[in-house]
């Protein structure tokens, strides 16, 4: 397969044309019998049912069209999915911002699947994902104008959880005792 991935994307050539060059028969020659490996091991992974609808075409390019017709989901669906989960994700009250972000983040790689909103809406779902105790940063990044990319909210949010989020107070326990007051007055 090294040197014949030509062959997955470009159709066959049908016939030499008359007067064609020797350089182009060899061409043409090489392509058929690259073509023809190429063809053999796809058809041999297959199971011999699959296998008998795709033995009676010729050339790769159309096995593969044929397949991906068949067995490819639609980059709507996939595209609808990651949206989906991008706008509606929420980050629970407790969990660690810095995971949260990588989620996010991982998410925001929609651009392969054409899904592509400009920073600001990132930054927009990215705050709208967050639970209520970070309604104050929310409400400082949007009263001070902030525009920062997504790898810097980030970063700002992982700093306010440090900063915020710090262990829980100390609460100090003893063992609870009592005390019976001597009666010092006199006379009793």
């Amino acid at each position: 397969f090294e040197n014949q991935g030509y062959v997955l994307d470009n159709p066959l050539p049908t016939a030499l044309p008359e007067g064609s060059l020797p350089e182009e028969r060899v061409t043409f020659e090489k392509w058929r019998e690259d073509n023809r490996k190429v063809r053999s091991i796809i058809l041999d992974s297959m199971t011999n049912e699959i296998q008998k609808q795709y033995d009676r075409l010729d050339d790769v390019p159309s096995i593969m069209l044929r397949m991906k017709e068949i067995y490819a989901v639609p980059d709507q669906h996939i595209r609808y999915v990651a949206t989906k989960a991008f706008f509606g994700i929420k980050m629970t009250e407790g969990s660690c911002v810095q995971s949260h972000g990588v989620k996010m983040l991982s998410l925001v790689e929609l651009e392969d699947l054409k899904a592509e909103f400009d920073n600001d809406t990132y930054i927009d779902v990215i705050l709208q994902s967050l639970p209520p105790s970070y309604d104050t940063f929310i409400i400082n990044y949007n009263m001070n104008g902030l525009e920062k990319m997504i790898h810097e909210l980030i970063n700002m949010l992982v700093h306010y959880e440090a900063m915020t989020h710090k262990s829980a107070p100390t609460v100090l326990v003893g063992e609870a005792s009592t005390s019976k007051a001597k009666d010092k007055r006199v006379g009793r």
